[in-house]
């Protein structure tokens, strides 16, 4: 019965991508969501033990001589990884001045209590102290110069000089490049910044993500525009992410049949042995 473990294995791998599948759904309408996918794998005992090499017996022969599946009976399912599709959501216009959508590879810069992290999420409003904030409070950083960054010392900390505050009944326009104006001028330009690796990003809740790899930023120029008055939708096709899921539960209920039978044969071997005595 030590089989039973390959379709266990299997009902595992089904079990997390039910879940995960459940997840992108429930976030279908979630400004800025990208789904998240799972990666599957098969283990092998052949490649742990290696093939044994070809001989031919010298006794009388057995199917177990003819048929070798070279530990192919024993070829587990396991879950590789998960990771996140960052394709483009499409973007909704909203009439609202706060409401900020990205074109592009790239992210909002926001800050944390627990330091900087990256959103696509662009639903802002203006906090009672005038600054533009997320839906869970958190600010929005404004761009800084490479040449202050350089002049900054070690010690020095210009993250809360980088929250973007903007003065109050006063209506703002934002171009694509993210530079902010009102009947005053300029009053700073959002930081978006692109990575080299957005897979590198971890998800942290709330359409945040942090990067852990500083030298995972660009340098060069981004790409990425900023369009005021729109949001971006998630990145979830509903109803195919409906279909996987009932694909996903139908294995399941297999792979749970497969089970149930070997316990059934498991019992019947049980009962078989007990009638010889």
């Amino acid at each position: 019965m030590k089989n039973i473990w390959v379709p266990l294995s299997g009902q595992i791998a089904q079990q997390r991508k039910v879940e995960t599948i459940a997840n992108n759904i429930a976030n279908a309408n979630t400004a800025g969501f990208k789904k998240d996918q799972l990666a599957f794998k098969e283990h092998l005992t052949a490649l742990t033990k290696g093939a044994d090499t070809i001989d031919l017996p010298r006794k009388e022969w057995g199917p177990d001589d003819f048929y070798r599946s070279q530990g192919g009976e024993n070829a587990f399912v396991k879950v590789d990884g998960s990771y996140t599709d960052f394709s483009q959501g499409a973007l909704t216009p909203t009439n609202n001045p706060l409401d900020l959508a990205l074109f592009g590879k790239g992210f909002f810069e926001v800050l944390t209590p627990h330091g900087v992290r990256y959103t696509r999420k662009g639903n802002f409003a203006i906090s009672k102290e005038g600054e533009l904030v997320t839906a869970q409070g958190y600010k929005l950083l404004g761009q800084i110069n490479t040449d202050e960054q350089q002049e900054e010392s070690p010690n020095a900390n210009p993250i809360e000089d980088r929250i973007i505050k903007i003065p109050s009944n006063l209506k703002i326009s934002i171009s694509k490049e993210g530079d902010i104006f009102n009947k005053d001028g300029n009053l700073g330009k959002i930081s978006v910044v692109e990575f080299n690796d957005p897979h590198a990003l971890k998800k942290q809740g709330h359409s945040l993500y942090i990067n852990n790899a500083q030298e995972n930023l660009k340098n060069e120029a981004i790409k990425t525009t900023v369009n005021q008055g729109f949001i971006e939708g998630s990145n979830v096709n509903a109803i195919k992410e409906m279909s996987e899921l009932i694909n996903a539960h139908r294995h399941f209920e297999n792979i749970q049949k497969a089970i149930s039978t070997y316990d059934q044969i498991s019992g019947q071997i049980v009962n078989d042995i007990a009638d010889f005595r």
